[in-house]
């Protein structure tokens, strides 16, 4: 088993395309008309799959506390910052840097969705694995 996809519910279909293609998804697909509302598939470049689903049904995104973020991997955080700037998409925090070279920031999507934009530290793996805890943060 593995993870598919999130499916993200979005106010306005066309301002969150817009936030979606700006930090680098691609539409794959469409599907118009399904039970939940109107369905746009993305991804990212490298990946092959999609991975982020927009769900648009014409009513306003009422935000809860039911989804916290999703992450997003960067190459460079510095690069991709200064292309997000270029878009008019800036960070909502302060980004962070660890020793290790682990750096963070976050920006959100027009619902207020936060979005982790995260540069791993040189060698490592892509991904979280079960090395990224030592026993003691577990």
């Amino acid at each position: 088993m593995r993870t598919l996809h999130v499916g993200l519910r979005v106010t306005d279909l066309g301002r969150s395309l817009a936030f979606y293609t700006a930090i680098g998804y691609e539409v794959v697909g469409r599907v118009p008309e399904t039970p939940i509302g109107h369905l746009t598939m993305l991804k990212l470049p490298d990946d092959e799959f999609v991975t982020v689903e927009l769900v648009h049904d014409g009513n306003p995104v009422d935000r809860g506390t039911d989804v916290s973020h999703f992450v997003v991997q960067v190459e460079s955080m510095a690069d991709t910052l200064d292309v997000l700037a270029e878009r008019g998409i800036e960070p909502v925090a302060p980004g962070q840097e660890r020793d290790d070279g682990l750096k963070t920031t976050f920006i959100a999507d027009p619902d207020g969705r936060r979005i982790e934009l995260v540069q791993w530290p040189a060698h490592h793996t892509d991904g979280m694995t079960a090395a990224d805890w030592t026993e003691e943060g577990d």
